[in-house]
């Protein structure tokens, strides 16, 4: 039995759960998230409206299934509750981002400009030319979106430059002038 899966998920105030047959609906005040869950998962919320349970059927499947399934629906009630956030920013000389409407324009070193389409559902805003804030209430949807941004011009090894996390620290290697 999964040690995460076994713990009790605790629904926040302000935060609705509804469970109709294998449906599971979770709104609050930064938006509303569904999942479906799986067959070898049950769900139960209690009588008084404050927790759920997670329980597992016997075999291999189900108990990978269970800490995931508790987990999926512990970040659906914090998403929905306060949302996420991923901070991005550009290392480079030149390297500027901006929004226009629901497209994402990034200036990175290539000839051309790269253009992302938000999603929908996302937050995407620039408080300057050097930053990119993602918000939403789903944890994969921001995370996602921020690492496909990222992966339009990763941190290159020797200079740093290109799109990186917000605090993340990159592992620069020395160039060919310190082989001596």
């Amino acid at each position: 039995m999964s040690r995460i899966g076994k713990k009790v998920v605790s629904i926040l105030d302000g935060v609705k759960v509804n469970l109709q047959g294998r449906r599971l609906e979770v709104a609050g005040p930064q938006g509303t998230l569904q999942y479906e869950l799986r067959p070898e998962v049950s769900v139960a919320v209690s009588s008084d409206g404050k927790s759920l349970q997670v329980s597992a059927s016997e075999g291999r499947e189900a108990r990978a299934f269970h800490g995931l399934t508790r987990a999926l629906i512990n970040n659906m009630i914090i998403g929905v509750k306060s949302g996420y956030e991923k901070k991005l920013e550009l290392q480079g000389v030149g390297y500027v981002c901006s929004l226009k409407g629901d497209e994402l324009t990034l200036r990175v070193g290539f000839a051309n400009e790269l253009k992302k389409k938000v999603p929908t559902g996302l937050s995407v805003t620039c408080p300057d030319q050097t930053h990119i804030v993602v918000k939403g209430c789903d944890k994969q949807a921001v995370g996602e979106f921020a690492a496909a941004v990222r992966a339009l011009k990763k941190p290159e090894p020797y200079k740093g430059k290109g799109i990186r996390y917000q605090g993340e620290v990159i592992k620069l290697k020395a160039g060919k002038s310190a082989k001596s």
